[in-house]
């Protein structure tokens, strides 16, 4: 064999490899930092929250950025690679963000649907904080779901099972504890009249253990004005804490912000209460990047929270909607606040 042959041979397997490397993709996803948006501000020409209506705007500064996690998959080895030397980014097994079985499609149609659940939860936290009624309501109807064509957008939900329920949080509970397949019935409102409506539970996108009625719920405010909230393909809960706080901003004397540039992100509930999200580094990461000197932090990520934060980025530890108005109070006043650290 001359060495003309024998160099083939070992070049061959190192190309195959780049070829393979380049071109085949691999079961891992990349998490990085995603854009903020102020929602105090506008996008493509219009407010974030927008308030329209007999009601008095109050005026603003400052920022009050929501924060996203970048999510790409269908990626090569040496893509891979590149991402986890990367010190932005992290890379996941692809399951731990599409499940086996589940379209890509059913998960960003249930990231949709959380997502205009928190617009709904945020409005309701936001106009009970400020003292305004609510009732709970089908804000929209998933197609094709269990609910189409029984429920419809507008209904007042008032009993499951004989049971009454005023909140999202209770809705949810009640539908949480039954099975697929289950028969539930409905007492609503719809317009002047009371009636009784049977939904056949699905297997909830996230769960099949779980029952998924197939609507977004929402406590809808019985107001004079209309609250809209202006930002497209966004998925998932996570900023609702944000949309809250810019509601009570717009719709209250003062300012939150004290003109600073604060950030942060949570989950909400009808009642002011704030969960914890997934990729909270990376929303640090975006949120310093911007230019935030204050980030608000469900307490449930803290731990992670510190790890990731540069030292110029005060970290604010909120649980509700009321601790997190009185920690910006607090800051604008020049005095302490919640603290991840302490």
């Amino acid at each position: 064999m001359n060495r003309r042959n024998s160099l083939n041979l070992v070049l061959l397997p190192v190309i195959v490899l780049l070829v393979l490397g380049s071109i085949v993709p691999i079961p891992f996803a990349t998490m990085g930092p995603g854009p903020t948006f102020n929602t105090l501000g506008s996008e493509d020409g219009e407010p974030v929250v927008q308030i329209s209506g007999d009601v008095q705007v109050d005026p603003t500064s400052g920022n009050l950025n929501m924060t996203t996690v970048a999510v790409r998959d269908d990626m090569t080895i040496f893509e891979a690679l590149f991402y986890w030397l990367s010190p932005r980014q992290g890379v996941v097994p692809r399951e731990s963000v599409y499940p086996p079985g589940v379209s890509r499609q059913v998960v960003e149609d249930a990231n949709q649907q959380d997502f205009v659940g928190s617009e709904a939860n945020a409005e309701a936290a936001a106009l009970r904080r400020l003292g305004y009624p609510t009732v709970l309501e089908v804000t929209s109807v998933t197609p094709d779901g269990p609910s189409d064509g029984v429920l419809e957008a507008g209904d007042h939900l008032l009993r499951v099972d004989g049971t009454p329920i005023t909140d999202v949080g209770q809705l949810q509970d009640a539908i949480r504890g039954i099975a697929p397949g289950t028969d539930v019935q409905l007492d609503i409102q719809r317009g002047d009249a009371e009636i009784t409506r049977t939904v056949t539970l699905a297997e909830h996108p996230d769960d099949a253990s779980r029952g998924f009625l197939g609507i977004v719920p929402g406590m809808v405010p019985q107001v004079d004005f209309t609250i809209d909230f202006n930002l497209a393909d966004i998925g998932g809960p996570s900023a609702g804490l944000m949309f809250a706080l810019a509601v009570v901003d717009k719709l209250s004397t003062g300012e939150l912000t004290g003109g600073r540039f604060v950030a942060g992100t949570g989950t909400i509930d009808a009642d002011g209460n704030v969960g914890p999200i997934g990729g909270i580094r990376y929303k640090i990461i975006a949120a310093s990047e911007a230019g935030a000197t204050v980030f608000l932090v469900p307490s449930d990520n803290c731990a992670e929270a510190e790890a990731a934060a540069p030292d110029n980025l005060q970290l604010v530890k909120v649980d509700t909607l009321d601790g997190a108005v009185d920690a910006l109070d607090s800051i604008d006043a020049g005095g302490s606040a919640p603290s991840c650290t302490s």
